[in-house]
């Protein structure tokens, strides 16, 4: 798999010059959680020029099952086939990009990560940020090659049972994505079990962003994250929020900061609260 190390960010300027080029790969991951079809409809809409279209259901997760979270990763098989029907290959220079913030589209590059994809990045700003600089579009929908993609298994990834055992033994250092109200248990309207994990820090993954929904830069990054790293020692920074998705945008700010030793805690708070014996926190009056 190509080792080409990339910085995990592309500008809407930076992308319009390359496209067209043979390996670039651009993949359009808008979604939103209250209504599954909204992102394919956005894509057919008006998309970048070449851009082929991700769903998040389909693609960048699995069906749920029971003591599952409500986003579990896909298999091995699921996603190389995905990657196959794209055109994916192991040269292949891949931008991502959701409806602005990079909330969604953070899952694929995490995805392509894990999988030992290096040659990812992520549209800063995303489809928000390309028209506000009046680029180009298309409704057209490309109709790659499909390419063969082995299997590969995802590096990084924690269980429910990881969880416990390194909370239990203060060799992990948990950090929640969801926004504080979530976290704290006061404003629970997606899962049946308001709070959080015990021993979870809340880092909300909004706040790896501007006032234009941008990344903050590499040094304003390490500077938020810095009390969770001195936490954390030489331990993983294990990143959750409700499904796994949110997540991994923790965990694209913590790359950009130069922090490599994390892990994604797939599952999330949706898996962990499939089990009435795992304890959770939630403020008094919550």
């Amino acid at each position: 798999m190509n080792t080409e190390e990339s910085s995990p960010l592309i500008g809407a300027e930076e992308l319009q010059a390359q496209l067209g080029a043979p390996d670039l790969l651009v993949v359009d991951c808008r979604f939103d959680l209250g209504d599954a079809s909204a992102g394919r409809r956005a894509y057919d809409a008006s998309h970048i020029p070449g851009a082929i279209f991700a769903s998040m259901d389909g693609d960048l997760a699995s069906a749920r099952h029971p003591g599952s979270g409500r986003h579990p990763l896909p298999s091995p098989q699921a996603f190389a086939a995905s990657l196959s029907r794209w055109g994916f290959t192991p040269r292949s220079h891949v931008v991502v990009y959701d409806q602005g913030n990079g909330a969604f589209a953070a899952r694929l590059w995490w995805l392509l990560r894990a999988r030992g994809h290096t040659r990812v990045q992520l549209l800063d700003g995303g489809f928000a940020a390309w028209m506000a600089e009046s680029r180009a579009t298309d409704t057209a929908v490309p109709q790659p090659h499909a390419t063969p993609v082995e299997p590969r298994g995802f590096d990084g990834v924690v269980s429910s049972a990881d969880v416990a055992a390194g909370l239990a033994a203060r060799n992990i250092t948990l950090v929640d994505a969801r926004a504080a109200d979530r976290f704290a248990g006061r404003n629970e309207t997606i899962d049946p079990v308001a709070g959080h994990v015990p021993g979870a820090l809340n880092m909300p993954f909004t706040g790896n962003l501007d006032a234009r929904q941008r990344f903050l830069d590499a040094a304003t990054l390490r500077q938020r994250w810095m009390p969770v790293l001195q936490h954390a020692q030489q331990t993983p920074v294990v990143a959750m929020c409700g499904s796994g998705i949110t997540a991994c945008h923790n965990l694209l700010a913590l790359a950009i900061a130069g922090h490599g030793n994390t892990r994604l805690y797939a599952g999330s708070f949706s898996e962990w609260i499939t089990d009435p014996a795992r304890p959770v926190v939630a403020e008094e009056g919550a």
